[in-house]
């Protein structure tokens, strides 16, 4: 019996876990679940699942969810960041799938290998920040760190079996996003509801944009670096539309092995949780004649320069990502709150990155400096182009 603390339960890979869970009562139980202010879904599944623990962002969001509770159930409702320092290292748990959202998930991940939990990782940001702490944490602690994205639990499936020293190179397969085809001139006119309208994957707001701008897999190629201990130059990022194909590894004999799958996150999940085992999710296997062919491409980094933003940071290293995805971070929340272009997202990640000083090796303290030192400078350079915008709109206006 997997006993599961769940962090960002209201999520897309929240929801899916406990879709897993629900499948398999004799498997899995529900101790723990975190959220952030998704009150109406986290009371539903607090009543469905029974928690020792509840976690959300706040007081006020606590005594909201509380007052959704029905009278007598014994689920404990804490806030805060030490309510998802608890809800990461609770003693009922042994699995703590760590699917937040950005930066916050950093800190309750690396309590949970202290704690010497199983680690089901679903949380990027947590390895772009500090992937080296954190991998060398776990190794020390004898923690498995398993992926939970599907590229990488693609390629997880895929070396497995494989000595590590006859891996040549990954292929890390990317969707392309709703824009793959759309002419760069036309990019000015992305509308967040544009970047929104994924093709192929149900996700977080932040994620699909994120995959929009193709920062999502520069992000994953970080991580990528991290789990399998591998150089930036040794990981290729492939478009693949069709999603059919969630990774692939070429060995040094020229051999490549590829995991494939239905776009479905349930699967990645399920083999993050009960790894060696395979649970009978009873999926569909791709219909392969009716798909016909499957279509590879190279990613157009002058198109997507998040990418290439995330090539360098990767070549940099030290702080240089955690600067990268904490700019992304501000910068997607200001395109998505209307306050920049789509084109700018890029722009105010730049800026923020050539405007620090790289600090190697960094311990949790200077990251912790450097994430926050990277949204206050990406926050002024949005607050002036803000300005500017209102500046330009009433000499229009005066006209």
């Amino acid at each position: 019996m997997r006993r599961l603390s769940i962090l960002g339960s209201t999520g897309s890979i929240g929801r899916n876990t406990l879709r897993v869970a629900e499948l398999f009562p004799d498997r899995f139980s529900v101790n723990a679940l975190a959220a952030r202010n998704n009150i109406a879904l986290l009371a539903e599944q607090i009543i469905q699942f029974g928690p020792d623990l509840a976690v959300v962002f706040g007081e006020m969001e606590a005594d909201a969810l509380k007052k959704r509770l029905p009278a007598g159930l014994k689920t404990e409702i804490l806030h805060g960041p030490d309510g998802y320092h608890a809800a990461a290292v609770h003693v009922s748990v042994d699995t703590v799938v760590s699917a937040m959202v950005g930066a916050a998930g950093l800190l309750p991940t690396l309590a949970a290998i202290d704690a010497g939990k199983h680690i089901a990782l679903a949380n990027k940001e947590t390895l772009v920040m500090a992937g080296h702490l954190v991998m060398a944490r776990a190794r020390r602690q004898g923690v498995p760190v398993l992926p939970v994205d599907s590229e990488h639990s693609a390629i997880f499936q895929c070396l497995a079996g494989n000595r590590a020293e006859d891996l040549n190179k990954i292929l890390l397969t990317a969707s392309g996003g709703p824009f793959r085809n759309r002419p760069a001139a036309a990019f000015s006119a992305i509308t967040p509801e544009d970047a929104l309208a994924h093709p192929t994957w149900a996700m977080g707001r932040k994620i699909t944009i994120d995959s929009a701008t193709m920062m999502n897999k520069g992000l994953e190629v970080i991580e990528a670096m991290h789990l399998f201990g591998v150089s930036h130059h040794q990981i290729e990022v492939v478009i693949h539309p069709q999603s059919i194909v969630h990774s692939l590894v070429a060995f040094r004999d020229g051999a490549v092995l590829a995991q494939l799958g239905l776009p479905d996150m349930r699967g990645a999940i399920a083999c993050a949780l009960s790894w060696p085992e395979r649970l009978p999710l009873d999926l569909p296997v791709p219909d392969f004649a009716a798909i016909g062919s499957l279509a590879f491409e190279q990613p157009d980094m002058e198109k997507f320069p998040c990418l290439k933003l995330a090539y360098r940071a990767c070549e940099t290293g030290g702080t240089l990502p955690c600067v990268l995805n904490a700019a992304n971070e501000a910068a997607v929340d200001a395109f998505l709150n209307r306050h920049i272009s789509f084109l700018q997202i890029p722009e105010a990640i730049e800026y923020t990155m050539n405007h620090h000083d790289v600090t190697q090796n960094p311990d949790i303290r200077v990251i912790l400096e450097a994430d926050l030192w990277a949204r206050r400078t990406a926050g002024e350079w949005i607050e002036n182009r803000i300005e500017k915008q209102m500046r330009h709109a009433a000499d229009k206006g005066g006209v």
